[in-house]
């Protein structure tokens, strides 16, 4: 195969937030110069639909349960990124093929010519977030639960590796020959690549804001316990339920499995590792942004981003109950995976440092799945998550206004 080194002066590494969210954000950017301007990551994430809500916990008998939080607007389907384009006017065209040589090919050729496909690999495989080995299809631990079809952007060759862009800020280089791999192994995908041809900035954004906040608005006050908000209602009421199959005191009888659904629930809002956090501030960005498009819903819209970072703050109460700073091994837990996001943004120079935290991460938590360092009172959690609901709520109604 004929392979070229990447120019690069002709991709910017930024960084982001949300892997789906910065993956649209700096394609966009990366195809349209005037695009950086006027489309932050919680402009995109707004119009892309915003937040999301879900809660599910998977179990199978012999696996620890793993819990699975949803924040962003479609965040269980994975179509996101497609609609997203889609409104905001970019000519992009989705390939698939189920040939793995052809797919290689097809993402070689892409690059070549300038392109930044956006590709969904087997991030197990691919293994610089290091996630558990032991990980198959369904079961994903609860630290990263739903990590292997995540998508990244392919923009460059580098001898027998392709450069990749999962918001690190410096150079990652993945393996052609394991990405290719990675990519087949998710079969259902077909080695999806998603190609953006071409992209003029809007100059008038007010109709896809609208149509974006109409859609999170639809979305959460649906009457979904899975994926809409009284999944955190649900919730807390499963965290104290101790007759039903599903209530946290039955799940995780003699905490067993019960640290790494604590650590899930830190992951989920905070922004250090995969998935980005809870992006309710973000989205508050996103409506201050937004507001100046509004017209006569501008003061609503400021109001109500004022109370998304009201629910951000009750969002990190409840992290850190979850996972309180104050114990030790719990500390540990948090520096560890602070520290394999970090080297992740470091690309190829942080490779020894994420390897190192992964695996003491991994040894730790299963010690700590067996023999928690503390018991965390789930009344308190549950209380803490009321007021989470309760904020979203408020936040959520007031958002409503602005359709």
């Amino acid at each position: 195969m004929k392979r070229h080194q990447h120019d690069e002066s002709a991709w910017v590494l930024r960084g982001g937030l949300n892997p789906d969210t910065a993956n649209v954000t700096n394609v966009l950017t990366h195809v349209s110069t005037d695009a950086a301007a006027t489309l932050s990551e919680s402009m995109v994430l707004g119009i892309g639909g915003g937040l999301g809500a879900g809660y599910l916990l998977w179990e199978v008998n012999g696996q620890l349960p793993s819990l699975i939080l949803g924040f962003r607007f479609r965040w269980n389907m994975h179509d996101w990124a497609e609609q997203t384009l889609g409104r905001l006017g970019a000519r992009y065209q989705v390939r698939t093929t189920t040939s793995q040589a052809r797919a290689a090919a097809m993402l070689t050729d892409s690059i070549e010519a300038g392109r930044a496909p956006i590709i969904r690999p087997d991030r197990q495989l691919l293994s610089y977030w290091h996630l558990h080995p032991d990980t198959d299809t369904t079961l994903a631990p609860p630290v990263y639960a739903g990590a292997r079809r995540g998508a990244l952007v392919a923009y460059g060759l580098a001898g027998d590796g392709i450069l990749v862009d999962d918001r690190n800020l410096s150079p990652l280089t993945v393996d052609a020959a394991l990405l290719a791999q990675a990519r087949a192994k998710l079969s259902s995908s077909k080695n999806y690549m998603l190609v953006v041809d071409a992209f003029d900035t809007p100059t008038d954004l007010s109709q896809m804001i609208r149509a974006g906040i109409a859609d999170c608005v639809e979305h959460l006050h649906a009457s979904s316990t899975a994926v809409a908000l009284p999944a955190w209602e649900k919730w807390a009421g499963l965290l104290t339920d101790r007759r039903n199959a599903k209530g946290w005191p039955k799940v995780y009888a003699e905490g067993r499995g019960l640290t790494s659904a604590l650590l899930a629930i830190w992951m989920g809002v905070n922004p250090a590792g995969r998935i980005g956090g809870d992006l309710r501030a973000c989205y508050a960005d996103f409506l201050d942004e937004a507001a100046a498009h509004l017209g006569s819903a501008e003061a609503a819209a400021t109001a109500t981003a004022d109370l998304y970072r009201i629910a951000a703050r009750r969002w990190q109460e409840l992290a850190e109950a979850a996972l309180p700073s104050d114990v030790p091994e719990f500390a540990r837990l948090r520096r560890l995976v602070t520290g394999m996001s970090d080297g992740v943004v470091a690309g190829d120079q942080g490779v020894d440092a994420r390897g190192a935290a992964a695996t003491e991460l991994w040894t730790m938590l299963a010690e700590y799945d067996a023999d928690p360092p503390v018991i965390v009172d789930l009344a308190t959690l549950a209380d803490r998550l009321g007021a989470v609901a309760m904020a979203e709520r408020s936040a959520a109604g007031s958002l409503r206004q602005l359709v």
